[in-house]
């Protein structure tokens, strides 16, 4: 596959949008990320099974970086609960690492197609409903942290995600504030991402049909310029949440989502 002007035009409009949209509204990219960058590699003859894993991939691999730049602007406003994190670090690098090592290479792209449409529909209706746990208890201890952890790694790895939707739920539900929990979440993004990421590389060598340009199953023309103009809007999109009707948009977004989720449906059933 070449790199054409055409396709780094059509991964940096990609970046520049998902960075935006990640800022006003709340939300990670791999929601966006995979099924776009699954629709650009099914455009350019990569089968659908290789393009759905390598776009779940790259998406988490993008993360890595965006990750970085959220974390710092919470940690500035002394929002992120670093005790919670150091808690659930260890068990989302081991739920991480069975996932992308283990899971992930078993699994047929098809059937992680299914299990991504299902996430970006329970993300759209949790979006479209505003639903928030009601808090009741405190934090688990060192066990059922490490537990907590190692969900948060597994699922996120099945999906490219950075586990914002399963551990702000999970941090409310135990007396976390809102505001700190989602601050805590973007610190977890970054050994979520980093930890899969060393995933998708280790199982996705010697695969049959990577295109050129790829580290395992990671695309890595897609990771650079996504990532690269990605933290470019990011900034500008959480100001803009400060002056726009963020519920109403959020309603648009979630018919989006349920776009999105019908194709890697189909991607899953047809592909």
């Amino acid at each position: 596959m070449t790199l054409e002007p055409q396709l780094i035009l059509e991964l940096a409009v990609l970046g520049l949008c998902t960075g935006y949209v990640a800022g006003l509204l709340g939300i990670g990219g791999g929601m966006l990320l995979g099924p776009f960058i699954t629709i650009i590699l099914s455009a350019r003859g990569v089968p659908a099974d290789l393009a759905v894993k390598m776009a779940i991939a790259t998406s988490m691999g993008t993360i890595i970086f965006t990750s970085i730049s959220s974390v710092r602007a919470h940690h500035k406003r002394g929002a992120v609960k670093w005790d919670i994190a150091r808690g659930l670090a260890p068990g989302i690098v081991l739920g991480s690492m069975v996932g992308s090592i283990g899971i992930f290479s078993v699994l047929k792209g098809t059937t992680l197609a299914l299990v991504f449409a299902g996430f970006i529909g329970f993300s759209a209706t949790q979006m479209l409903l505003n639903k928030k746990p009601q808090p009741g208890r405190n934090m688990p201890g060192f066990a059922g942290q490490l537990g907590a952890g190692a969900v948060v790694g597994l699922i996120s790895g099945l999906v490219g995600a950075g586990g914002g939707f399963i551990s702000v739920p999970f941090m409310v539900a135990h007396n976390v504030l809102i505001i700190n929990a989602v601050a805590t979440s973007a610190a977890l993004g970054f050994p979520i991402a980093l930890a899969n990421a060393t995933g998708y590389a280790i199982s996705g060598q010697g695969v049959a049909g990577l295109p050129t340009w790829s580290f395992g199953y990671i695309w890595l023309p897609a990771l650079l310029v996504v990532a690269s103009c990605s933290v470019l809007t990011a900034p500008l999109g959480a100001r803009m949440a400060h002056a726009l009707p963020v519920t109403q948009l959020k309603r648009v977004f979630a018919a989006l989502l349920y776009a999105l989720a019908a194709y890697m449906l189909w991607k899953g059933l047809h592909g």
